[in-house]
Protein backbone atom coordinates (compact mmCIF):
# COMPACT_ATOMS: atom_id res chain seq x y z
CA UNK A 1 0.00 0.00 0.00
CA UNK A 2 1.69 2.98 -0.98
CA UNK A 3 -1.12 5.94 -2.07
CA UNK A 4 -0.54 9.32 -0.86
CA UNK A 5 1.26 8.22 1.74
CA UNK A 6 2.54 11.95 2.93
CA UNK A 7 -1.21 11.80 4.52
CA UNK A 8 -0.24 8.25 6.14
CA UNK A 9 1.02 8.02 10.32
CA UNK A 10 3.62 5.56 10.69
CA UNK A 11 4.05 4.10 13.46
CA UNK A 12 5.78 5.46 15.96
CA UNK A 13 5.92 9.41 14.60
CA UNK A 14 4.64 12.65 16.81
CA UNK A 15 2.10 14.34 15.63
CA UNK A 16 1.13 18.15 15.70
CA UNK A 17 -2.16 18.70 13.64
CA UNK A 18 -0.90 22.52 13.52
CA UNK A 19 2.02 21.76 11.32
CA UNK A 20 -0.03 19.63 8.84
CA UNK A 21 -1.69 21.15 6.16
CA UNK A 22 -4.96 21.13 5.70
CA UNK A 23 -5.88 22.36 1.93
CA UNK A 24 -2.44 20.25 0.55
CA UNK A 25 -3.58 19.16 -2.77
CA UNK A 26 -0.70 17.38 -3.84
CA UNK A 27 -0.66 19.38 -7.21
CA UNK A 28 -4.10 17.93 -8.66
CA UNK A 29 -6.66 20.10 -10.13
CA UNK A 30 -10.39 19.78 -8.80
CA UNK A 31 -11.50 18.40 -12.20
CA UNK A 32 -8.78 16.08 -12.26
CA UNK A 33 -9.52 14.84 -8.90
CA UNK A 34 -13.13 14.12 -9.39
CA UNK A 35 -12.35 12.00 -12.53
CA UNK A 36 -10.35 9.68 -10.44
CA UNK A 37 -12.43 9.57 -7.87
CA UNK A 38 -15.04 8.37 -9.98
CA UNK A 39 -12.75 6.07 -11.36
CA UNK A 40 -11.90 4.85 -7.79
CA UNK A 41 -15.49 4.26 -7.10
CA UNK A 42 -15.76 1.76 -9.45
CA UNK A 43 -12.72 0.05 -8.14
CA UNK A 44 -14.40 -0.06 -4.60
CA UNK A 45 -17.59 -1.14 -5.97
CA UNK A 46 -16.32 -4.07 -7.39
CA UNK A 47 -13.89 -4.56 -4.78
CA UNK A 48 -16.67 -4.60 -2.29
CA UNK A 49 -18.49 -6.93 -3.83
CA UNK A 50 -15.72 -9.24 -3.46
CA UNK A 51 -15.06 -9.05 -0.01
CA UNK A 52 -18.27 -9.61 0.62
CA UNK A 53 -18.55 -12.97 -1.63
CA UNK A 54 -15.06 -14.04 -0.18
CA UNK A 55 -16.94 -13.52 3.20
CA UNK A 56 -13.67 -14.25 4.98
CA UNK A 57 -12.44 -10.85 6.63
CA UNK A 58 -13.99 -7.41 7.33
CA UNK A 59 -13.34 -4.07 6.78
CA UNK A 60 -13.93 -1.21 9.69
CA UNK A 61 -13.18 2.54 8.18
CA UNK A 62 -13.03 4.94 10.82
CA UNK A 63 -13.69 8.50 10.37
CA UNK A 64 -12.44 11.19 13.10
CA UNK A 65 -13.03 15.32 12.78
CA UNK A 66 -13.81 18.63 14.41
CA UNK A 67 -17.61 19.50 13.58
CA UNK A 68 -18.16 20.02 9.97
CA UNK A 69 -14.89 18.31 8.78
CA UNK A 70 -17.08 16.31 6.28
CA UNK A 71 -17.57 13.12 7.64
CA UNK A 72 -21.48 12.71 6.48
CA UNK A 73 -19.66 13.97 2.74
CA UNK A 74 -17.43 10.97 3.08
CA UNK A 75 -19.85 8.65 4.08
CA UNK A 76 -22.39 9.38 0.99
CA UNK A 77 -19.25 9.64 -1.36
CA UNK A 78 -18.32 6.12 -0.24
CA UNK A 79 -21.99 4.89 0.02
CA UNK A 80 -22.55 5.34 -3.56
CA UNK A 81 -19.73 2.51 -4.26
CA UNK A 82 -21.11 0.20 -1.47
CA UNK A 83 -23.81 -2.53 -1.74
CA UNK A 84 -25.93 -1.95 1.39
CA UNK A 85 -25.87 -5.56 1.32
CA UNK A 86 -22.47 -5.88 2.61
CA UNK A 87 -22.16 -2.29 4.14
CA UNK A 88 -23.09 -0.53 7.65
CA UNK A 89 -22.85 2.95 8.49
CA UNK A 90 -22.68 3.34 12.86
CA UNK A 91 -23.04 6.83 13.69
CA UNK A 92 -22.06 7.45 17.79
CA UNK A 93 -23.84 10.32 19.72
CA UNK A 94 -23.21 11.14 23.51
CA UNK A 95 -23.07 7.53 25.21
CA UNK A 96 -26.48 6.08 26.59
CA UNK A 97 -26.88 5.54 30.64
CA UNK A 98 -26.62 1.98 29.80
CA UNK A 99 -23.44 3.06 27.49
CA UNK A 100 -22.04 4.62 30.15
CA UNK A 101 -22.57 2.12 32.61
CA UNK A 102 -20.10 -0.91 30.71
CA UNK A 103 -16.32 -0.15 29.53
CA UNK A 104 -15.81 2.67 27.12
CA UNK A 105 -14.99 0.13 24.64
CA UNK A 106 -17.95 -1.77 24.61
CA UNK A 107 -20.30 0.43 22.53
CA UNK A 108 -17.68 -0.14 19.73
CA UNK A 109 -17.05 -3.55 20.30
CA UNK A 110 -20.68 -3.84 19.82
CA UNK A 111 -20.68 -3.06 15.80
CA UNK A 112 -17.52 -4.29 14.75
CA UNK A 113 -17.53 -5.87 10.70
CA UNK A 114 -18.59 -9.61 10.72
CA UNK A 115 -17.32 -11.73 8.05
CA UNK A 116 -17.95 -9.97 4.24
CA UNK A 117 -18.71 -6.40 5.73
CA UNK A 118 -17.98 -2.94 5.89
CA UNK A 119 -18.66 -1.28 8.42
CA UNK A 120 -18.25 2.65 8.65
CA UNK A 121 -17.67 4.38 12.25
CA UNK A 122 -18.73 8.18 12.13
CA UNK A 123 -16.94 9.01 15.36
CA UNK A 124 -15.28 6.45 17.21
CA UNK A 125 -13.58 5.34 20.38
CA UNK A 126 -11.17 8.38 19.97
CA UNK A 127 -13.79 10.56 21.25
CA UNK A 128 -13.18 8.78 24.22
CA UNK A 129 -8.89 10.29 24.36
CA UNK A 130 -10.51 13.50 22.35
CA UNK A 131 -13.89 14.94 24.01
CA UNK A 132 -13.47 13.48 27.19
CA UNK A 133 -9.68 14.61 27.47
CA UNK A 134 -10.86 18.57 26.34
CA UNK A 135 -13.65 18.46 29.31
CA UNK A 136 -11.97 16.85 31.90
CA UNK A 137 -15.10 13.93 31.46
CA UNK A 138 -12.44 11.45 33.12
CA UNK A 139 -9.03 11.45 35.05
CA UNK A 140 -6.09 12.07 33.39
CA UNK A 141 -4.98 8.68 34.14
CA UNK A 142 -7.85 7.12 32.70
CA UNK A 143 -7.89 8.83 29.42
CA UNK A 144 -4.06 7.91 29.21
CA UNK A 145 -4.51 4.27 29.95
CA UNK A 146 -6.64 4.45 27.07
CA UNK A 147 -4.08 4.68 24.42
CA UNK A 148 -3.04 1.06 24.99
CA UNK A 149 -6.67 -0.40 25.20
CA UNK A 150 -7.40 1.11 21.62
CA UNK A 151 -4.31 0.03 20.34
CA UNK A 152 -5.16 -3.91 22.18
CA UNK A 153 -8.54 -3.42 20.48
CA UNK A 154 -7.69 -3.17 17.19
CA UNK A 155 -5.09 -5.27 17.24
CA UNK A 156 -7.20 -7.76 18.16
CA UNK A 157 -9.28 -6.97 14.80
CA UNK A 158 -6.90 -8.19 12.84
CA UNK A 159 -6.84 -11.61 13.95
CA UNK A 160 -8.03 -14.25 12.23
CA UNK A 161 -10.84 -16.43 13.86
CA UNK A 162 -13.19 -19.07 13.28
CA UNK A 163 -15.50 -16.93 12.08
CA UNK A 164 -12.91 -14.22 10.53
CA UNK A 165 -10.25 -16.15 9.02
CA UNK A 166 -8.61 -12.98 7.67
CA UNK A 167 -9.58 -10.64 10.23
CA UNK A 168 -10.67 -7.14 10.05
CA UNK A 169 -9.31 -4.70 8.24
CA UNK A 170 -8.70 -1.23 9.82
CA UNK A 171 -8.22 2.02 8.22
CA UNK A 172 -8.32 5.32 10.10
CA UNK A 173 -9.07 8.67 8.71
CA UNK A 174 -8.83 12.34 10.70
CA UNK A 175 -10.46 14.85 8.56
CA UNK A 176 -8.07 17.83 8.96
CA UNK A 177 -9.95 21.44 7.93
CA UNK A 178 -8.72 24.79 9.44
CA UNK A 179 -10.37 26.66 11.99
CA UNK A 180 -11.73 29.32 9.16
CA UNK A 181 -12.94 26.89 7.00
CA UNK A 182 -14.87 25.39 9.70
CA UNK A 183 -16.39 28.91 10.17
CA UNK A 184 -17.08 29.02 6.89
CA UNK A 185 -19.32 25.91 6.99
CA UNK A 186 -20.60 26.66 10.12
CA UNK A 187 -21.89 30.17 8.35
CA UNK A 188 -23.01 28.96 4.76
CA UNK A 189 -25.47 26.51 7.24
CA UNK A 190 -27.25 29.11 8.11
CA UNK A 191 -27.77 30.16 4.34
CA UNK A 192 -28.87 26.45 3.65
CA UNK A 193 -32.35 25.52 4.86
CA UNK A 194 -31.24 21.93 4.34
CA UNK A 195 -28.75 21.83 6.20
CA UNK A 196 -29.61 24.25 9.14
CA UNK A 197 -31.25 21.47 11.52
CA UNK A 198 -27.22 20.24 11.87
CA UNK A 199 -26.82 23.73 13.43
CA UNK A 200 -26.26 23.92 17.28
CA UNK A 201 -24.60 26.35 19.28
CA UNK A 202 -22.42 24.15 20.96
CA UNK A 203 -20.55 23.56 17.70
CA UNK A 204 -19.62 26.98 18.06
CA UNK A 205 -18.59 26.98 22.19
CA UNK A 206 -16.44 24.08 21.23
CA UNK A 207 -14.35 26.43 18.98
CA UNK A 208 -12.90 27.71 22.03
CA UNK A 209 -11.32 24.43 22.74
CA UNK A 210 -10.23 23.96 19.21
CA UNK A 211 -6.31 24.07 20.56
CA UNK A 212 -6.83 21.13 23.02
CA UNK A 213 -8.53 19.66 20.83
CA UNK A 214 -6.11 19.56 17.73
CA UNK A 215 -3.42 18.80 20.87
CA UNK A 216 -5.69 16.02 22.41
CA UNK A 217 -5.97 14.55 18.18
CA UNK A 218 -2.61 14.84 17.52
CA UNK A 219 -1.12 12.99 20.54
CA UNK A 220 -3.63 10.01 19.95
CA UNK A 221 -3.01 10.04 16.27
CA UNK A 222 0.48 9.27 16.88
CA UNK A 223 0.08 7.40 19.67
CA UNK A 224 -2.76 4.70 17.85
CA UNK A 225 -1.22 4.84 14.24
CA UNK A 226 -0.17 1.18 13.73
CA UNK A 227 0.56 -1.01 10.98
CA UNK A 228 -2.41 -3.07 11.22
CA UNK A 229 -4.59 0.01 12.22
CA UNK A 230 -3.01 2.61 10.75
CA UNK A 231 -3.99 6.47 10.78
CA UNK A 232 -4.30 8.66 7.72
CA UNK A 233 -4.73 12.78 7.98
CA UNK A 234 -6.68 13.59 5.28
CA UNK A 235 -6.38 17.63 4.51
CA UNK A 236 -10.07 18.57 4.33
CA UNK A 237 -10.38 22.01 3.44
CA UNK A 238 -11.39 20.81 -0.48
CA UNK A 239 -13.47 18.29 -0.62
CA UNK A 240 -13.08 17.26 -3.78
CA UNK A 241 -9.35 16.51 -2.55
CA UNK A 242 -10.71 14.87 0.82
CA UNK A 243 -12.74 12.11 -1.37
CA UNK A 244 -9.66 11.86 -3.83
CA UNK A 245 -7.52 10.65 -0.81
CA UNK A 246 -9.76 8.48 0.95
CA UNK A 247 -11.13 6.53 -2.17
CA UNK A 248 -7.68 6.18 -3.19
CA UNK A 249 -6.83 4.78 -0.40
CA UNK A 250 -9.43 2.19 0.02
CA UNK A 251 -9.49 1.63 -3.52
CA UNK A 252 -5.83 0.18 -3.23
CA UNK A 253 -6.02 -1.20 0.04
CA UNK A 254 -8.71 -3.26 -0.80
CA UNK A 255 -6.85 -4.60 -4.00
CA UNK A 256 -3.75 -5.57 -2.19
CA UNK A 257 -5.39 -8.28 0.27
CA UNK A 258 -5.58 -9.81 -3.38
CA UNK A 259 -9.11 -11.47 -2.62
CA UNK A 260 -10.50 -14.27 -4.23
CA UNK A 261 -14.08 -15.70 -4.84
CA UNK A 262 -15.19 -18.61 -3.01
CA UNK A 263 -14.77 -22.01 -5.85
CA UNK A 264 -17.49 -23.66 -6.62
CA UNK A 265 -19.39 -26.08 -4.19
CA UNK A 266 -20.21 -28.46 -7.65
CA UNK A 267 -18.81 -29.80 -10.42
CA UNK A 268 -19.23 -27.05 -12.84
CA UNK A 269 -18.56 -29.07 -16.12
CA UNK A 270 -21.22 -32.47 -14.70
CA UNK A 271 -23.57 -29.27 -13.99
CA UNK A 272 -23.26 -27.52 -17.58
CA UNK A 273 -23.25 -31.00 -19.32
CA UNK A 274 -26.49 -31.76 -17.22
CA UNK A 275 -28.50 -28.91 -18.01
CA UNK A 276 -26.78 -27.39 -21.53
CA UNK A 277 -25.62 -30.64 -23.09
CA UNK A 278 -23.30 -29.84 -25.79
CA UNK A 279 -24.86 -26.13 -26.39
CA UNK A 280 -21.74 -23.87 -26.67
CA UNK A 281 -20.68 -21.41 -23.96
CA UNK A 282 -23.09 -17.80 -24.01
CA UNK A 283 -20.92 -14.92 -24.97
CA UNK A 284 -20.08 -13.17 -21.72
CA UNK A 285 -22.41 -9.91 -20.51
CA UNK A 286 -20.51 -6.82 -20.90
CA UNK A 287 -20.39 -6.99 -16.65
CA UNK A 288 -19.01 -10.90 -16.10
CA UNK A 289 -15.98 -10.57 -14.55
CA UNK A 290 -15.64 -7.10 -13.83
CA UNK A 291 -14.55 -7.99 -10.03
CA UNK A 292 -11.49 -10.10 -11.85
CA UNK A 293 -10.45 -7.17 -14.06
CA UNK A 294 -10.69 -4.50 -11.21
CA UNK A 295 -6.86 -4.69 -10.81
CA UNK A 296 -6.21 -3.35 -14.39
CA UNK A 297 -7.67 -0.56 -13.34
CA UNK A 298 -5.48 3.05 -13.55
CA UNK A 299 -3.00 3.39 -11.07
CA UNK A 300 -1.31 6.13 -10.40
Amino acid sequence: MNTFTKCLIKPGTPVDLNKISTSETFGWTKDKAKRRTKKNLKRIEALQELLHFENKRGLNIILQAMDTGGKDGVVRTIGQAMNPAGTRVVSFKVPTAEERAHDFLWRFEKQVPKAGEVVIFNRSHYEDVGIVRVHNLVPEATWRARYQRINDFEEKLSQPSTEMPEGTHVLKFFLHISKDEQWNRLRDRFNEPAKQWKLSESDFIERNYWDDYMKAYSEAIGKCSTKKAPWYVIPADNKWMRDLIITQVVADYLEDLNMQLPKPSVDIEALRKKYFGNEPPVPKSPSAGKSASVRKAFRP
